[in-house]
């Protein structure tokens, strides 16, 4: 698979996760749910301060340390996509590491720029937005979370062979 596809499928996975949270911070309300099956499913607006399910690292600088993990991490899964790449990886492997990465860097984007473009705290400070309420999972999450969990299950499921 050439390059170019990996790059316009992370592309593409990341300006959805991005228009599905714009849409939900422009048209909703802090802590507006909206159901969708009833108690089953809900869109419901949340902000989180950007570790996974909604917890949070102590302080400014805990908040600090998460942003710069996440990029020299979202930085090394670009490096091993190239990697991959390289060493003709099969597109299954691929398309599961991008998933993970595009989603890393949607929530990235979260915090590194919503606080500054609404205002609310400097850059790398930011919230993430999350929206998907299932009843039997009560981490509220987005879609980014959902390319990170569904990725990482991917290739654990059905790739594991590869990276033996």
């Amino acid at each position: 698979m050439k390059r170019k596809y990996i790059t316009l499928l992370i592309i593409g996975l990341l300006a959805l996760d991005q228009a599905v949270k714009f849409l939900v911070k422009c048209n909703m309300s802090l802590g507006e749910s909206i159901p969708v099956f009833g108690n089953w499913f809900q869109i419901h607006f949340i902000e989180n301060e950007g570790a996974a399910f909604g917890m949070s690292l102590g302080g400014t600088y805990g908040k600090l340390i998460l942003s710069l993990f996440r990029i020299i991490a979202v930085a090394a899964i670009g490096w091993y996509i190239n990697y991959l790449y390289k060493k003709q990886a099969p597109i299954g492997v691929l398309v599961g590491v991008s998933m993970v990465l595009a989603g890393a860097l949607g929530n990235i984007i979260d915090s590194a720029f919503y606080g500054v473009i609404w205002g609310y705290a400097p850059f790398l400070y930011g919230r993430v937005v999350d929206m998907f309420s299932l009843s039997f999972f009560p981490p509220v999450f987005n879609v980014a979370d959902s390319y990170i969990s569904l990725g990482v299950a991917y290739l654990i499921v059905f790739k594991w062979k590869y990276f033996k």
